[in-house]
């Protein structure tokens, strides 16, 4: 039987919401092993003054399955 755990990530991108996530999870599955899946559980903007987007940011949870 497999037991799995899940773990918060926060990652950024200056082009969009999808490179984000992409980024977030290879970025998890150089530290963890048996990366699984993600979800993404919030989405975020950071603007300037002028109200243009500088950074595009997802929280996600990443689960993955520990090993025996």
């Amino acid at each position: 039987m497999a037991i799995a755990r899940v773990t918060d990530i926060i990652a950024a991108s200056k082009d969009s919401f999808d490179d984000a996530v992409k980024k977030g999870v290879k970025r998890a599955n150089k530290t963890l092993k048996n990366v699984q899946g993600a979800w993404v559980q919030d989405m975020k903007v950071e603007c300037d003054g002028d109200g243009n987007i500088q950074e595009y940011r997802v929280a996600m949870k990443v689960t993955f399955i520990l090993e025996d």
